[in-house]
Formats: structure tokens, C-alpha cells, sequence
């Protein structure tokens, strides 16, 4: 079993260099998957109250019979509670929905800036923190003005950014924000929910060169440039090959090719946190 690096928060708390993404894996079918990626060397997951899978999630980690604490459990706040009583009372239900004492990250899902409730949200993050019920607390899909508005009201800096990103589209200054403050980034969809950059023939290419699956390369590409990629898969034989991923380097020309890639158009969406609101 692979044994998975770590990164240091600047909270303290280590967290994994790669994780499971578990959106749309729900139901007993989702507690197979989720238990059999912990079984195989998973130990951050990550999920979020819009999921509806914080449930599955808690049930996954029971079955495993993997101690809790040698997990990394994520979740995040979606937009339509981020009224500050509202927020507090969701955290708490949904640690009773996963049946856990307490979560080791919890998110700010998306800023949603046209309701202007992000910082008002971020405070019941501080307030549960202090309350026990979280250990590390960050946000996902901020852009850099975001983050400081964050910062300068608060006081308290995300110890994650989570933001979608893949080799069409590798957010390159929105990385250097986050590293800027200090902040870690990880990858959701980075393998682009297989839709576009893992049909890319150059990648292809390189991996058949290298003799590494296109995943694994990508993967391999997002963990170089020190990012936490999040890919979800159910299939076992998906879940091990995406985390075997620590045992070959990419050049530099290499990781430049894959650089290269990017596109001012390469969401996969169009979700633009400036623009998209989750509710």
C-alpha cells in the first residue's frame, strides 16, 4: 500500500498530497467506493454538505476500520448558509450527519460575492474552531480578493484554497496568490471530471513515453508544482493508479510541455467565482 506524503498547513496540522474527491458517490454504492479507497491508501477525503454524501462519507470511514485519527476528513459550508447563526447550526448537523466529533478542514464552498456573506461566514468557521468542531479551516473557488478581504476584516488567513484546475487551465496566478499568503491549493477536477485534458493527445504522448497512464501524469504534474489534486473515481483499479503517483518525476521540459497547455477558456463550466453562485 502506498504510503502518501504530506504538507504542512501553516496551522500546523499536516494534511495529504493527494486525496479522494467523492462528489456524486452517495449510498451504499458510495460507502464501497470510499471504503475501498481507504482500504488502498486514501487518507484525505473530501466532501461537502452540497454532496449529500457526508453520511456516506462517515459510514465509508467505519467500515474501513482505519483510526480516525490517522484520517483527514473535509467538508464545506454551501452558500445558502452562510448567515452566521445558520452556518454554526450546519456545521454541527452535518458532523451529526457523518457521525464525527469533528471535522479536520472545513470550507467556504464559494464566495458567492453579489450576497456579500462570505466574510460573515468565514467568522463562524473561526467560531467553530474554537468551538472543537473543526481543526483547520480554508475556503474553496476564492480569487485573491477575496482571500484579503478575508484576512484584513479577520485577522484569520485560509489554510486552503481549493479551486478547480488541470492542465487546460492551471490558474497560475490565482497559485501565486495562494502561495503569496501562505496559502496551500488544492485541484478539484483535476483530471478535468474526464471530460477534455485527459483525451489531450500530448499528454497521451508523454505518457506513453514515460510508460505512466495520462491520469498519473497529470496527476504527477499537479503534485510538482506543489498542489493537492482531489480526483474521484469509484473503480478500484482507477483509485490505485491515480494514487501510485510518487514513484517517477516529470522533467522540467516536461512539466513546461504540460504548462503550456493552458487556456483563458479552459474551465470546464464556466464558473467564474467573480460570477457563478452555489446555493
Amino acid at each position: 500500500m502506498m504510503k502518501i506524503p504530506t504538507i504542512k498547513l501553516h496551522d500546523g496540522y499536516d494534511i495529504p498530497a493527494i486525496g479522494l474527491g467523492t462528489v456524486y458517490l452517495r449510498g451504499e454504492t458510495g460507502v464501497d467506493a470510499i471504503t475501498c479507497a481507504i482500504r488502498n491508501g486514501y487518507r484525505l477525503i473530501d466532501s461537502a454538505i452540497r454532496y449529500d454524501n457526508e453520511g456516506t462519507v462517515g459510514e465509508a470511514v467505519r467500515q474501513s476500520g482505519i483510526p480516525r485519527e490517522q484520517l483527514f476528513l473535509t467538508s464545506k459550508l454551501r452558500g445558502q448558509y452562510f448567515d452566521y447563526d445558520d452556518a454554526l447550526e450546519m456545521i454541527r448537523e452535518s458532523l451529526y450527519r457523518a457521525n464525527l466529533d469533528y471535522w479536520d478542514l472545513f470550507l467556504l464552498h464559494w464566495p458567492n460575492p453579489k450576497q456579500d456573506k462570505y466574510v460573515e461566514a468565514w467568522r463562524a468557521l473561526i467560531q467553530a474552531k474554537e468551538n472543537g468542531w473543526i481543526r483547520s479551516i480554508g475556503v474553496s473557488n476564492f480569487m485573491p480578493e477575496h482571500l484579503d478581504r478575508l484576512i484584513e476584516e479577520t485577522g484569520e488567513t485560509p489554510v486552503i484554497n481549493q479551486i478547480e484546475m488541470h492542465p487546460y487551465f492551471s490558474q497560475v496566478e490565482q497559485r501565486q496568490a495562494d502561495k503569496d499568503r501562505n496559502i496551500i491549493t488544492e485541484a478539484w477536477s483535476p483530471l478535468s471530471r474526464a471530460r477534455t485534458v485527459i483525451h489531450d493527445e500530448t499528454i497521451t504522448e508523454l505518457a506513453r513515453q514515460k510508460g505512466k497512464t495520462v491520469s498519473q501524469v497529470i496527476l504527477r504534474w499537479h503534485v510538482q508544482l506543489g498542489v493537492i489534486p482531489l480526483p474521484r473515481s469509484s473503480s478500484e483499479m482507477h483509485q490505485k493508479e491515480n494514487l501510485d503517483v510518487f514513484n517517477f518525476e516529470l522533467t522540467d521540459d516536461e512539466m513546461e510541455t504540460l504548462n503550456q497547455l493552458t487556456k483563458s477558456d479552459g474551465r470546464i463550466d464556466n464558473q467564474d467565482p467573480r460570477e457563478y453562485e452555489e446555493f
